[in-house]
């Protein structure tokens, strides 16, 4: 019954004066747990009007009404989420008004990130360019095929929209089993990021404020902020700027994002290239494996940084979500050209970053701070102090709207509870006050475990799956291709290999921590 849209009651040739409106049917999880396929009471009582034309015959009236009836409907179903009143009381939905620019600069600010610092590192572990520039092309390739992937299946059952991830996963795998695969590695993508967003902030805040501002000033040296106060004066300037409604409203700071994003990726590789080599460059690890287990673990952690450097698609379905939709103009089509545009441009910043790193520096690119830090302890010197400025700065911009995007699936989650149990929007205290706890949590969290980015070769192997995998097999659950045809052995193939791919990538982060240990400090920030 999900599937058949089209009642046989609004045939033209089986019209009855008693026709009611038709009923849209979902799968029952859908029409209950789901905020964006929730039934909505307007469904059963709109019925459109048909107006009446002076020539109409007796015999031309009913076919008439069947076929504007039809029309009607399908434009509903088109529409349907419009339909929805609680998909208008969530950020990510509230405003559907987005398009191709607003997707651009989303996937952009999203897209390029403090990962990508770390690329020459990869192409260290793997032995030089040649497989360096292979693993990266291909893992650009993978990821950009698993976005086209969840980019169609947004709309793939007809008068349904999935507009989060977990939706989709639900759909595809069932509830509890969708829950039990993507809640948490979804989350971790959204506030792990914030996190780590909070740590690269402050620090970047220091860096910028005593090294570059200061300098040799003895007055700025007197009661110097700490670590923790930094992360407190990010913290504050994010939860300000995150007082924005919804998706849609933080368009103009993706924006701005996106362009310190592709500045600061630009300027770094450019001033270590034009500045030249150091006299101790190396290019083979600084440490050298002992064992074949060694060696494997150090490329696994390298192939984790490659693929760990491509990051958005737990926003992208968000990210459609804000646009509008019909059978005319569905939202996978300005959607992906936004995507196509977006990562074009990605591609430009994190090939060069990586090769022009890897030529700079070689194996001399530290794993805290990546090419930030090798800029600053190998060119700080001879390297004018407004450009290393720029730099911080442009970096500290990012890591401010970055906080914005990744946190919108938070907010739009804690609403989602509220809205589903007392079924009204939330008034403007309790969203500043959601708002406000999420940032003091992730605040408590960057405070409290400062190790955290140690551990992010072994969850980041945990939430590979999202990126790599799980988009195939939900192709495969919901298209349900014909069996060994060639787009059902693609993604079964792919699908599978990214599961290998994440439990290796989790063996050799545990190999490391316990090969190399780690260093566990609670509430003691460096």
């Amino acid at each position: 019954m999900g599937d058949n849209m089209v009642d046989d009651n609004l045939s033209p040739l089986k019209w009855r004066p008693e026709m009611t409106a038709p009923v849209i049917s979902a799968p029952p999880f859908q029409l209950h747990s789901s905020p964006s396929l929730a039934r909505s009471p307007l469904l059963d009582s709109v019925v459109p009007k048909t107006p009446k034309s002076p020539w109409m015959t007796p015999l031309a009236s009913p076919m008439k009404r069947a076929f504007s009836t039809m029309q009607g409907y399908l434009e509903e179903v088109g529409h349907l989420t419009k339909l929805n009143p609680q998909e208008e009381w969530l950020p990510i939905t509230e405003s559907r008004k987005g398009n191709a620019y607003y997707a651009a600069f989303h996937m952009l600010s999203s897209g390029i990130g403090f990962q990508a610092l770390v690329l020459p590192l990869a192409f260290t572990a793997l032995g030089g360019w040649t497989w360096g520039i292979i693993c990266l092309s291909l893992a650009f390739l993978w990821q950009l095929y698993t976005l086209w992937l969840l980019i169609q299946l947004h709309e793939s059952v007809a008068g349904a929209r999935y507009s989060r991830y977990l939706q989709l996963a639900m759909a595809a795998f069932g509830e509890k089993v969708g829950k039990l695969l993507v809640l948490f590695p979804t989350m971790y993508l959204s506030g792990g990021t914030c996190v780590a967003l909070i740590m690269i902030g402050g620090e970047t805040m220091k860096i910028l404020f005593y090294q570059i501002v200061c300098g040799t000033t003895s007055s700025c040296n007197i009661n110097p902020l700490s670590t923790v106060e930094w992360y407190l004066v990010f913290t504050c300037s994010a939860v300000v700027l995150a007082q924005l409604p919804n998706l849609n409203s933080i368009a103009g700071v993706s924006l701005i994002g996106a362009i310190t994003a592709v500045t600061y990726c630009t300027l770094i590789w450019t001033v270590s290239v034009i500045k030249g080599r150091p006299a101790e460059v190396a290019y083979v690890p600084p440490h050298e494996a002992k064992s074949d287990v060694a060696r494997l673990s150090s490329v696994l952690n390298a192939l984790g940084m490659i693929a760990f450097a491509f990051r958005g698609h737990n926003l992208v379905l968000e990210i459609q979500g804000t646009m509008p939709s019909s059978l005319k103009h569905p939202s996978c089509e300005p959607m992906w050209k936004g995507v196509k545009f977006s990562y074009l441009i990605i591609a430009m910043c994190l090939f060069p970053m990586a090769i022009g790193g890897y030529w700079a520096y070689g194996s001399l690119v530290p794993s805290n701070g990546g090419m930030l830090s090798a800029l600053y302890n190998y060119h700080g010197h001879d390297t004018p102090k407004v450009v290393l400025g720029i730099a911080c700065g442009l970096v500290l911009v990012n890591s401010l709207t970055s906080f914005q995007i990744y946190a919108m699936p938070v907010f739009d989650n804690l609403e989602f509870r509220y809205t589903s149990n007392v079924n009204r929007p939330c008034p403007w205290w309790l969203r500043l006050g959601f708002r406000v706890f999420f940032g003091c949590l992730a605040f408590f969290i960057a405070v409290a475990f400062p190790f955290l980015p140690n551990l992010a070769g072994l969850i980041g192997g945990i939430v590979l799956p999202v990126t790599a995998a799980y988009p195939c097999f939900m192709w495969v659950m919901i298209k349900k291709p014909p069996k060994y045809s060639f787009m059902w052995n693609l993604n079964w193939g792919l699908g599978c290999l990214g599961m290998i791919l994440s439990v290796l990538l989790v063996f050799g982060a545990v190999w490391a921590i316990v090969a190399l240990g780690i260093e566990v400090h609670f509430f003691k920030p460096q």
